[in-house]
């Protein structure tokens, strides 16, 4: 992997504040990448070396940079890679992301998208080490290791994996609520509409797109634009949604069920459970009770979207 110098660096956070500004997203947004990228141009020394040295509260010394910009830039500085890039959202297609993994063929990829809401190696990864992934398809311990391994080196590191939901996922209540802002804003039209690469030969700007916010937590919301979205007939159906954590930024989808307890509703894939739970009221194991959806809607949010285009 060739390191980014600080010019790279500071043009990738203008590529995405370009992004940004195609989708009519918040405005003081924008400009916080804006002088970012500045301050990364200014740094006399070398980004990398401080992000290396210091880490994250090195890079929020930075002017201009907090602590959301500085997990970003930390990321360039260490991958050479800005996985929050709505061109790269818009052109990935998970299906042929797991498929690319050696001993993972794309039936079982299908399989593995579908049944346990994988969207990236990141998450899939995860699903090998928690034994979701040897329950979906049968594997034995020799071939998941082969997948592990191949996974540590695709992705250049090896993490600590928990067989529980990451402490720094968003809650589902949120994640929902943040859904239904989307699909309103589809419905009203008042959600900007950007022209996707993949599957879309006629250039066309079909695909809404929303930033939002709740509390100090970034969401993008849209459409999953991928081939199996598109087999399926559920373009205006599977909501990819991304959020800030702390880990760096996270993904996840939101459907509407078609069996089961929870057919007719929206939940959040691979997380149903916790959705049957948020959707009774129910007390969650260890935890308060969970209120119903209309008591905790939009608390304390801050809400942006674009306009219609075209």
């Amino acid at each position: 992997m060739s390191l980014l110098d600080n010019t790279q660096i500071a043009e990738r956070l203008d590529e995405m504040a370009d992004v940004l500004t195609e989708q009519d997203a918040n405005p003081y947004r924008i400009q916080a990448y804006r002088r970012a990228a500045d301050s990364v141009r200014r740094y006399a020394g070398s980004v990398v070396e401080l992000a290396v040295g210091q880490g994250i509260e090195g890079l929020m010394q930075l002017p201009g940079v907090g602590l959301g910009l500085a997990r970003l830039i930390h990321q360039l500085a260490t991958t050479g890679e800005l996985a929050s890039i709505d061109r790269q959202r818009l052109a990935a297609d998970p299906i042929e992301i797991i498929a690319s993994i050696p001993g993972i063929g794309e039936r079982t990829a299908v399989r593995i998208h579908d049944r346990l809401g994988v969207q990236t190696l990141e998450e899939l990864e995860m699903a090998a080490h928690d034994g979701r992934l040897a329950r979906l398809i049968g594997l034995g311990p020799k071939r998941i290791a082969g997948i592990r391994d191949a996974l540590a080196g695709r992705l250049g590191r090896l993490r600590r994996i928990a067989a529980r939901i990451p402490s720094d996922q968003a809650d589902v209540g949120e994640i929902l609520d943040v859904d239904a802002e989307y699909l309103e804003g589809v419905r009203q039209g008042t959600l900007r509409r950007v022209a996707p690469r993949r599957f879309n030969p006629g250039r066309e700007a079909w695909l809404p797109v929303l930033h939002t916010r709740r509390d100090e937590r970034h969401y993008t919301a849209l459409f999953s634009n991928t081939a199996r979205a598109h087999e399926m007939g559920r373009t205006d159906d599977w909501v990819v949604i991304y959020f800030d954590a702390d880990s760096g930024e996270r993904q996840c989808t939101v459907v509407t069920e078609l069996s089961g307890p929870l057919a007719g509703k929206r939940v959040v894939r691979g997380r149903e459970r916790e959705c049957e739970i948020w959707y009774g009221g129910e007390r969650a194991p260890g935890g308060a009770p969970t209120p119903p959806r209309a008591s905790r809607a939009r608390a304390g949010g801050q809400h942006s979207q674009g306009s219609a285009r075209g």
